[in-house]
């Protein structure tokens, strides 16, 4: 009985995110909860809202219902009529996360969740991404291989130290960061590296990934890696999976405080294989520091919206992309006293605990999420030509002890773009999707089904804040998004059926439900 519930459960977590997929990207709503098929005219019929289930397909018999194998079948045949373009990956790629759900699901009944709260919520995304067709697909290995270092099955692990010769060592980000990488070595469980060494963590997945590569297998044989041992704390995977958050503190890690390291993982995860590209690593320095200057200039107004900052990245010349790690910024030193962090995309799938949930008084507590997460973003383009990815997974906020947001902590420069650098219009419909759609569209969404009652407050509080920032910072685009017939959604979907590459997002339109209108 067991083993049916779980596959029962993987089944309808791995479908709600592909059918929001397909309805989305290549079918129209007919109503009462039936969708027409647009390359052959099909209707398709679900139940629920933002988690849609039990899809039925319509016979001349009547509605029949379809297996989860049966679903992929009927996507890839419509994707297949709507795009005229063949795909045998993305099938195989949407049973494997289905297969990784099971697995996931497993695990955790085995597993104990972690006491840190922030922990909990970057472990809690057992589903994922709510607009992708394989959100937890992980590159078709047996999860024996992969769920040790899962974030979903509660796993936590030591980091990997390596001692790497200084002529090889590749370096940016300066002190700040060669300091903070150097100071994990205060969490070693071994030898120092020796003289005109520099140290190295590795994701221990990372290095498995990696043991096949004749430059890396050369470098230990010849003596330019070393392996030096593990870290004596462990570190804890987060929503992303190849980023590990090292909580330190005082004495056990050279006194760092927190941390963020970021690994290169030869996976595709998402719409992305997980490399620290050179390209991207490169001009790291620049778009941080852009984000960083924007958010001193709101410290500076009163804001207590903060960056973390990737300080830097330390790699091997002979393996520049494989060995790669990123050093970010902890929570502790940027958190206002007293309060609590949570990863926003927990919030929007939900978990036990959640302040989302709890929430007393659920339209103030969305009015001051709000506050706290749309203006320093919106800022950020008007005043600093920064535009960030402000989705929910890149997205922490923090609570009081009333379970009230008080503050919005923003991350990752490798998404990071600059306006400067190219099309002001396109930066700004990234920015839109990013922040509306996927985030304040998740997590609204959430708070609708959480506290039904509140469900009708939740766009025209968003229009209220956007109208706001519009009238007293005079940024035209916001103005311009509240009478905008649509919002850009990426198709995910599509994207990885035409095989698109994962930074290559493409749009389509869907209703603005900022309009005054909408809700009528």
């Amino acid at each position: 009985m067991e083993s049916v519930d779980l596959n029962a459960a993987a089944d309808e977590l791995s479908a709600a995110p592909l059918l929001n997929c397909l309805l989305r990207e290549a079918a129209d709503p007919e109503g009462g909860g039936v969708h027409r098929l647009r390359a052959t005219g099909r209707l398709l019929r679900v139940r629920g809202g933002r988690r849609p289930v039990r899809p039925e397909l319509r016979t001349p018999d009547g509605w029949r219902p379809l297996t989860h194998s049966e679903l992929v079948k009927l996507t890839a045949d419509e994707l297949y009529r709507y795009t005229g373009v063949p795909n045998d990956e993305l099938p195989v790629e949407i049973a494997d996360s289905r297969a990784a759900v099971a697995a996931l699901l497993a695990a955790r009944r085995a597993a104990a969740p972690p006491q840190d709260a922030y922990v909990r919520s970057e472990q809690a995304l057992v589903m994922g991404h709510p607009h992708h067709p394989a959100p937890k697909a992980r590159g078709g290995a047996p999860a024996a291989r992969w769920l040790p270092y899962a974030p979903e099955a509660h796993g936590r692990f030591p980091l990997v130290f390596l001692g790497l010769r200084e002529d090889q060592a590749a370096d940016e980000g300066g002190a700040a960061a060669a300091g903070a990488v150097d100071a994990l070595a205060g969490l070693l469980d071994g030898p120092r590296p020796p003289a005109g060494y520099r140290l190295l963590p590795a994701h221990p997945w990372q290095l498995e990934l990696v043991s096949a590569s004749p430059a890396v297998r050369a470098a230990f044989a010849d003596g330019r890696l070393l392996r030096l041992g593990e870290s004596r704390l462990p570190a804890w995977p987060t929503a992303s999976v190849r980023t590990l958050y090292v909580p330190g503190g005082g004495g056990h890690s050279g006194g760092h405080g927190d941390l963020f390291v970021k690994f290169s993982l030869d996976v595709r995860i998402t719409n992305d294989v997980r490399r620290l590209w050179r390209h991207d690593l490169v001009k790291l320095r620049r778009t941080d520091e852009a984000a960083r200057a924007g958010f001193e200039a709101l410290r500076r107004a009163g804001s207590p919206a903060a960056w973390l900052s990737d300080r830097g990245y330390r790699t091997a010349a002979f393996a520049f992309e494989e060995l790669a790690v990123l050093v970010r910024d902890g929570l502790r030193q940027h958190l206002v006293p007293g309060a609590a962090p949570v990863l926003a995309a927990a919030l929007a799938e939900g978990y036990e605990g959640s302040p989302l949930a709890a929430a007393a008084d659920p339209e103030a507590w969305w009015r001051a999420y709000l506050r706290h997460v749309v203006p320093p973003a919106l800022e950020l383009f008007a005043r600093h030509g920064v535009v960030l990815e402000a989705h929910a997974q890149n997205t922490v906020v923090a609570f009081d002890a009333h379970g009230m947001p008080v503050q919005a902590l923003f991350r990752d420069a490798e998404g990071v773009k600059l306006p400067a650098d190219g099309d002001r219009a396109a930066a700004w419909q990234r920015l839109v999707y990013c922040l509306v759609v996927n985030h304040l569209g998740g997590v609204g969404a959430a708070l609708a089904e959480a506290h039904p009652r509140a469900a009708g407050a939740v766009w025209p509080a968003v229009r209220g804040e956007f109208r706001r920032h519009a009238a007293e910072r005079g940024l035209p685009e916001a103005a311009e998004l509240l009478t905008a017939p649509s919002l850009p959604a990426k198709t995910n979907l599509l994207l990885r059926w035409t095989r698109a590459d994962g930074a290559d997002a493409r749009y389509i339109p869907l209703p603005n439900p900022l309009l005054a209108d909408a809700e009528a």
